[in-house]
């Protein structure tokens, strides 16, 4: 019954019904999943005196789904840390690449603001889940922008011995 419905809504919009060949499945990180990064980060912070950090986790999409700021932390990080997450999801890589690549010699890259708003700051990861970026992960406000990036990395495997909750 539920495909005859399907396709009468499709037959009345006049799109094809070559559902298969056009879709594919997706995973996609959740609320709960989010938060279980965020605790993994959390842990690592308060395990390695982290005086603060701010942690963004968004989906693939750069969206973002959940924040935590630690006690302590200055109130911009928030908004920095949530850069990060957005700019690791959408360039499908963790930002130290962007920032060791402007610091290196190729400032132009630093033009791309004007094409998409990023924050090309080591803090921000992907998470990946059976080789597929189901979201990242942004920290900032730690000690230093290489304990932003570790804590953001543990939060990033957290889920890889399992399946995007």
């Amino acid at each position: 019954m539920k495909t005859k419905f399907i396709s009468l809504l499709l037959g009345f919009s006049g799109l094809p019904l070559a559902l298969g060949a056009d879709l594919t499945s997706q995973s996609v990180l959740t609320l709960e999943g989010a938060k279980h990064v965020a605790a993994a980060a959390v842990a690592y912070a308060h395990a390695h005196d982290a005086p603060g950090a701010s942690i963004a986790i968004v989906d693939a999409g750069g969206h973002t789904i959940y924040l935590e700021r630690l006690d302590g932390t200055f109130g911009a990080s928030s908004d920095v840390s949530i850069g990060k997450a957005r700019t690791a999801a959408n360039f499908m890589h963790a930002t130290r690449a962007l920032e060791d690549s402007i610091n290196n010699g190729r400032p132009a890259l630093a033009a791309v603001i004007g094409s998409t708003a990023f924050t090309p700051l080591r803090g921000g990861v992907p998470i990946v889940v059976a080789g597929q970026m189901v979201g990242a992960i942004g920290v900032s406000g730690a000690a230093t922008a290489e304990q932003d990036e570790e804590i953001a990395t543990a939060g990033a495997h957290a889920l890889e011995s399992g399946h995007a909750q």
